[in-house]
């Protein structure tokens, strides 16, 4: 794997995650991006052709601040994680070992199908929870917020079972994709219209496991699964 020296600058800068608005933060984000043209950037990560893109000591990071965030919005209070299978596993085992408050978690994992492996807009949920969540403060956890199809949905059915409050953590939010109007009250990084894989997001169940998030080149039509 190439060294830290020759990592290309990442899609977040870290003063941004202060920012409320993601107008702001992309602006941000475009003149972190304009700072490192020019930079060399890795053309193979572990003998695959994949680009790295965060580097797993950014996320480290960033997943500490954001279980802060958490811990601070809910002082003395339990939380409920809801993690959306299979991509946001990863994420959310790491970011409960960092909030420091009474926490519970559960899982629920979904579908969306159309034709040709496009997105019909339509999403299935095949996993259901396993308890209650009335009176609960609930956060469904994701590993990336992108069209928002699938966040709208699980938001909806979710709100309809009485939680005391629901908020939405996202590792990564990609509003360059996005359809509906949804954001994320967490986010750990804003990242530009690019397939990503590693962390917990997959390519055919691939890359799940590795560390970093990297790039992935793939045809368009491949990448509107999400």
């Amino acid at each position: 794997m190439p060294s830290d020296s020759a990592a290309p600058a990442l899609c977040y800068a870290p003063a941004c995650d202060k920012l409320p608005h993601l107008a702001t933060r992309e602006r941000c984000l475009k003149g972190k991006a304009k700072k490192s043209h020019g930079r060399k950037r890795a053309s193979t990560y572990k003998g695959e052709a994949l680009r790295v893109l965060i580097r797993r000591v950014a996320i480290q990071k960033r997943v500490t601040a954001v279980a802060g965030e958490i811990t601070r919005d809910f002082p003395g209070e339990r939380v409920h994680l809801i993690g959306v299978l299979k991509g946001a596993c990863i994420f959310l085992a790491d970011l409960i070992r960092e909030i420091d408050l009474d926490t519970s978690i559960d899982f629920m994992a979904v579908a969306s199908y159309g034709k040709n492996k496009e997105s019909s807009g339509q999403v299935r949920l095949n996993k259901d929870l396993d308890s209650n969540i009335a009176g609960l403060n609930v956060i469904l956890v994701e590993d990336i917020l992108y069209t928002g199809l699938t966040l709208s949905y699980l938001r909806r059915i979710l709100l309809e079972r009485k939680p005391k409050t629901l908020k939405i953590a996202a590792l990564l939010d990609k509003p360059s994709r996005r359809i509906l109007d949804i954001e994320a009250d967490y986010v750990g990084f804003t990242i530009p219209n690019e397939f990503v894989v590693g962390y917990g997001l997959d390519y055919g169940e691939r890359y799940r496991n590795l560390k970093d998030v990297c790039v992935l080149d793939v045809p368009t039509a491949e990448d509107s699964h999400r």
